[in-house]
């Protein structure tokens, strides 16, 4: 069950005044990279990093920037910031080479502006199972027609790559899927190819690892050489059905005042399905094994089993489907900084002046309007003595 504090959030009473040191809005810079694609919040240093697919920023709470760390042609995607060894984590793709990593960022060390990522600051672990679905030859035919394949210019039309599986972006630490305590780990949710063709990619696929052991993969990032260092399996991989997305969980996060996930797409567009921006699931939801419908089991025969979770029980719900969602945008920047309230980013700029603004919100409960912007009369009221 739900602690008394998450009850209330769920149900839509207000949620507790801000934390006074949470800046209510920063900007993220302006920079010829690009463009946002995900945010990390180290709570207890004060510290917030933006993810520009080929450029790190860091900011201190006051909005002054500590330093960024470049050098790097992958694309960079969504972090988290692990407090258990200060660093922070975020999925980076080389779907060329069939190499996807996690990046694992010793940011206690990046304090200047230009640090270069052959430093001992930036180091990656190879995710072999994420390159097995990528680059499963689907339909059989004895060749992978992926990036390097004759659906070059359109790859989404491909019909290989397991579950249309894109490579990797979203990444989160949280408990087990069922639990809400005990050990954490690192989620990583895979990029979906928002083929409408399809029928297999409909489920948003989760790994979790545990990265205790994870100091023996590691090694710093050689683009003339991509290594291939890493766990052979994930501690497990979970399916969750929200209809087919425009490249899968762009960002993943763990709540743990609300005591779930919540999961920021691009939209689908599938007209069978609702196509919110935002999902949720319920921590204590448990697995369970099942079809995965949609996907073909070995020789044709059924639906391929896997171990689905469901999606939390509130927001607004598409009668057809019954699957439940919100219509918030949470795709380039979301994070949970405790007590109900939230991050989000908004990108905005061109080519060469890509930004970020930065807002913090809180959860309403709201099927309509989830989260809205803290005010500084909300702050003001934090503070004034009582």
């Amino acid at each position: 069950m739900l602690s008394l504090l998450a009850l209330a959030l769920v149900a839509g009473q207000a949620s507790p005044p801000p934390r006074s040191d949470l800046p209510l809005v920063q900007n993220g810079g302006t920079w010829r990279s690009g463009h946002v694609q995900g945010v990390a919040v180290d709570r207890k240093g004060g510290y917030i990093y933006y993810s520009f697919t080929n450029l790190l920023a860091k900011y201190d709470f006051s909005g002054k920037l500590i330093g960024t760390l470049v050098g790097w042609t992958g694309h960079l995607g969504d972090l988290d910031f692990n407090p258990a060894d200060g660093k922070v984590y975020g999925s980076l793709e080389y779907k060329e080479d069939k190499a996807f990593y996690v990046a694992v960022i010793d940011v206690a060390r990046l304090d200047r502006v230009g640090v270069a990522s052959g430093s001992e600051i930036f180091r990656t672990v190879y995710l072999p199972e994420v390159v097995d679905d990528y680059s499963a030859d689907v339909n059989g035919d004895g060749r992978f027609d992926g990036d390097d394949g004759k659906y070059r210019g359109d790859v989404a039309a491909s019909p290989d790559h397991r579950y249309a599986c894109s490579g990797i972006d979203g990444v989160a630490f949280g408990p087990a899927f069922g639990r809400t305590d005990g050990r954490r780990y690192l989620t990583v949710a895979y990029g979906i190819y928002g083929n409408v063709a399809r029928a297999d990619n409909d489920h948003q696929v989760l790994l979790q690892y545990d990265i205790r052991d994870w100091a023996r993969y590691a090694r710093p990032l050689t683009e003339a050489a991509p290594h291939r260092s890493g766990p052979a399996k994930a501690h497990g991989k979970y399916f969750v059905r929200t209809g087919n997305t425009h490249y899968g969980v762009q960002n993943l996060s763990y709540d743990a005042t609300l005591q779930r996930w919540w999961l920021g797409v691009y939209p689908g567009k599938k007209p069978a399905f609702p196509n919110y921006l935002l999902f949720a699931v319920d921590a204590r939801e448990r697995p369970v094994r099942r079809d995965l419908i949609g996907v073909p089991g070995r020789g044709g025969r059924g639906w391929e089993k896997g171990m689905v979770l469901g999606l939390a029980d509130d927001g607004l719900q598409d009668p057809a489907t019954g699957i439940r969602g919100w219509n918030q945008k949470a795709d380039v920047g979301s994070q949970p900084v405790s007590e109900g309230l939230f991050y989000f980013a908004v990108n905005s700029g061109g080519k060469g002046r890509q930004s970020a603004q930065l807002t913090l919100m809180r959860w309403t409960g709201d099927a309509r309007r989830p989260f809205v912007p803290v005010t500084e009369e909300a702050q003001e009221e934090r503070l004034r003595p009582r």
